[in-house]
């Protein structure tokens, strides 16, 4: 079915813009506890904040049907203050109140994904509701507040309240593109730089090994110093990063437990009137996870926001067993879905776009 035939409620199916949120947030939709930073809304996502309180918590929990206060009241050690800064460690689960609430009308649910940058520093992070049943997800008519569930896995990192490592979507319908819609949009757009992509459950992605300027990518240090999530640009790389010469084989053995940075063989490019999310693990194509983060805004790798030639970051660990990666093989796969519009500026045209043109690149935290 291609979107000339699409009819009822979903024909009017999509992602909200930059403009919408801000709309959702001056009608009550949204409700931020302190006002918006300047780049917090981004073209299809809103950045949220965390607040003032965390809590170590011995297990990973759903609420259910439960509210998560007497989740926290059975399973927290203790709580901390984030105002003046924390340090959360690795191997341990935290849950943050975060200062965004939402009250979404009957027709509006929202998804949530961690930020690019917090899953380039492997930390494992999902947003959880009130009496929710599944993690990021937040059901049409919701209303109540959202606490994210925060596991460095790596390295240990530094927060405090404001921090932004999530980013939520609000939704309309059911607008991912079918197989035929992904085929005849990459027929207008090309999507990735593949000559015949496979578009079955996604468009298709691979991984890069033949390399990037001699690398082929990065293996996180153990045991290294703190990360601190709101200081761009002030981490040395020898200290948190071992580099991946390419050295040939176009084959890289994944080791259980280590944490890779790679990138995707093919350049992907996002539509103005579209957004993209990395499917984040296929079970099909390996025992391993290839992205922890995966919203690719409107405008991502276009060539009219200044994008040409990006390359998705696959964010890799392993699973139980060591895993052989080829050169080419597919990792993982992007789900395209339509705009209800066009966003008012576009990924890469404006402040904050970090990973614009980008190739093999760490997070933002790396000078």
């Amino acid at each position: 079915m291609d979107e000339s035939t699409r009819q009822g409620p979903d024909a009017q199916a999509g992602i909200l813009p930059a403009q919408a949120i801000a709309a959702l947030t001056g009608a009550g939709v949204i409700r931020p506890a302190t006002p918006y930073a300047s780049d917090q809304i981004q073209p299809a996502s809103l950045d949220l904040r965390l607040g003032q309180r965390a809590w170590r918590v011995r297990t990973s929990f759903l609420p259910g049907g439960r509210p998560v206060s007497d989740c926290l009241a059975a399973l927290s050690f203790h709580a901390i203050d984030l105002q003046p800064g924390a340090v959360l460690e690795t191997g341990c689960v935290y849950i943050a109140e975060l200062q965004e609430t939402l009250a979404l009308p009957a027709d509006l649910t929202a998804s949530a994904n961690p930020k690019s940058s917090t899953g380039r520093i492997d930390v494992f992070t999902r947003v959880i509701t009130d009496r929710g049943s599944a993690f990021d997800q937040v059901e049409a008519g919701y209303q109540g507040p959202l606490y994210a569930e925060i596991s460095p896995r790596t390295f240990p990192v530094l927060v405090r309240t404001g921090s932004r490592l999530s980013q939520v979507r609000f939704r309309r319908g059911d607008p991912r593109l079918r197989e035929a819609e992904l085929a005849a949009l990459h027929a207008q757009t090309p999507l990735v730089s593949a000559a015949n992509p496979s578009f079955q459950g996604g468009v298709a992605v691979s991984v890069d090994l033949a390399g990037f300027d001699g690398l082929i990518g990065y293996r996180a240090k153990r045991h290294t110093g703190l990360v601190d999530v709101d200081a761009p640009g002030r981490h040395r790389v020898a200290e948190f990063w071992e580099t991946l010469p390419a050295d040939g084989s176009g084959t890289l053995i994944l080791d259980p437990g280590q944490f890779y940075i790679l990138a995707s063989k093919e350049a992907v490019q996002v539509p103005p009137d579209h957004a993209a999310e990395m499917v984040p693990f296929d079970p099909l194509v390996g025992e391993f996870r290839v992205h922890y983060a995966g919203f690719f805004d409107p405008g991502f790798g276009h060539a009219g926001a200044g994008g040409t030639g990006a390359r998705a970051v696959l964010e890799v660990r392993s699973r139980d067993v060591p895993f052989l990666l080829e050169d080419g093989q597919i990792v993982g796969r992007l789900v395209y879905e339509r705009m209800t519009e066009r966003p008012a500026t576009l990924y890469g045209a404006g402040a904050g776009s970090n990973y614009q043109a980008q190739g093999l690149k760490l997070s933002k935290h790396f000078a």
